[in-house]
């Protein structure tokens, strides 16, 4: 369960990216207290703008200091963290050959490392208040096996390893923790795959639904996860893909 004050304080990491910035809009129109880490962007003065009380705090998610900090920072401030989003990832598309070993590090930086730092200094501080949510983001990928995903497949499949052992770990100290994992979903960092209309067309068809999921309906889902109606809900890999890593659709004319 959350805490029992009226307003309840959630911390998103990478705030400014398309999926992290809808979910800060959901959750200041739930009430809640809301911060953020991540690069600054010429989001920010807009975030400030639209929310006056959104605090924001600048921190490379794959340097795990900078992230421990901005925790404590956004903690001590306003007085404990209720939950955690960890709204961060990148899209690297290349075949096993064509991979560097420098790609292959910097899908696991930016997609598992950072998943990791920030999940371990949330836990140090929901341990602490016996109580917290932790919502973290995999991948279609991790499961359906996609050609030229072979980076990303293996950091988003980590990363369900670790939310389910977070979760089988600290449920004791009343933390939960779940994963999303989406469907190709149309943000800034996905624009290379959606602004050539055929690369478009493509990338719907392979969504049973028959189209691509935008980051309002990732961030709904999320908003209930960390909500009292979602307290129920722990270790979990919650498919928002379409069907397209379950079902397959009878051939569209």
């Amino acid at each position: 369960m959350t805490s029992p004050s009226e307003t309840k304080r959630v911390f998103i990491g990478g705030i400014s990216g398309g999926i992290g910035s809808a979910v800060a809009n959901v959750l200041s129109s739930e009430n809640w207290t809301v911060g953020g880490f991540g690069r600054p962007s010429d989001k920010w003065s807009e975030f400030t703008e639209n929310h006056p009380h959104l605090k924001l705090y600048s921190a490379d998610a794959t340097d795990s200091e900078a992230v421990e900090q901005a925790f404590k920072e956004f903690s001590g401030e306003v007085g404990g963290v209720d939950a955690y989003i960890h709204a961060i990832g990148s899209v690297s598309l290349k075949p096993l050959h064509m991979l560097s070993t420098s790609d292959w590090e910097a899908v696991l930086s930016t997609n598992l490392h950072s998943a990791f730092y920030a999940s371990k200094a949330a836990v140090n501080i929901m341990r602490k208040q016996k109580h917290g949510v932790i919502v973290l983001f995999s991948s279609v990928a991790a499961q359906a096996g996609l050609s030229n995903h072979e980076a990303i497949a293996a950091a988003k499949g980590g990363v369900e390893g670790l939310v389910r052992s977070i979760s089988a770990t600290y449920s004791s100290n009343g933390i939960r923790a779940n994963a999303i994992a989406p469907g190709l979903v149309e943000t800034p960092a996905t624009s290379a795959l959606t602004s050539n209309e055929q690369a478009r067309r493509i990338s719907e068809r392979m969504h049973p639904v028959g189209r691509i999921g935008n980051a309002d309906e990732v961030a709904s889902l999320a908003a209930w996860l960390v909500s009292d109606k979602g307290s129920w809900m722990t270790g979990q890999v919650i498919a928002l893909d379409g069907g397209m890593g379950t079902i397959v659709p009878k051939p569209r004319a």
